[in-house]
């Protein structure tokens, strides 16, 4: 999976972030020379690797694929019937098995069901805020986010090596976990 430094410059990427990439690639400047998003993740690592996805062209299907393996990953903690649902849904628009109506309405559903738990949340924790459950919290929250992170890539370099490769790197639909 590939884009350029010119589309990406045309997000307006971080100083140090765009700084560290053409240092990197021995640069100064943008242009237009193919560049694998694998070639990001070695410079800057996956965060701006995903944040480039929007640079790239001609890959809906696969990165929305990436995006629904990604949240498949949490979605044995997912309570909410909407938000799965949304993932279903998500996944059958990107092997264009249904529609953007569909879509919006899934992802209508979704945010409405997120918006109800941070409420939810937030009234708990008001409730519930002790110091040792913050630090209990905050340290499993950051362990979490790093596993995350750690698979994402993982995922992230195998579709792109299979891009580039001229694979499809989803070529049926998923199996849910």
């Amino acid at each position: 999976m590939k884009t350029t430094l010119n589309k990406i410059r045309e997000h307006s990427p971080c100083k140090s972030g765009w700084e560290k990439l053409l240092s990197h690639l021995g640069k100064t400047h943008a242009d237009d020379e193919p560049l694998s998003l694998l070639t990001i993740i070695d410079s800057n690592g996956v965060n701006d690797a995903l944040w480039c996805l929007r640079a790239v062209e001609n890959h809906d299907r696969e990165i929305r694929l990436y995006s629904v393996w990604c949240a498949r990953q949490v979605q044995h903690l997912v309570t909410d019937q909407r938000s799965l649902d949304g993932l279903d849904v998500a996944e059958r628009f990107a092997n264009g098995e249904a529609t953007q109506d569909e879509l919006a309405a899934a992802y209508a559903a979704a945010y409405a069901a997120a918006a109800a738990y941070a409420v939810a949340a937030a009234y708990a924790t008001a409730a519930d805020a002790a110091d040792a459950y913050a630090a209990a919290y905050a340290a499993a929250a950051y362990a979490a986010y790093a596993a995350a992170r750690a698979a994402q890539k993982a995922e992230l370099s195998r579709v792109c090596a299979a891009i580039d490769a001229g694979q499809d790197p989803y070529p049926r639909k998923m199996v849910q976990s």
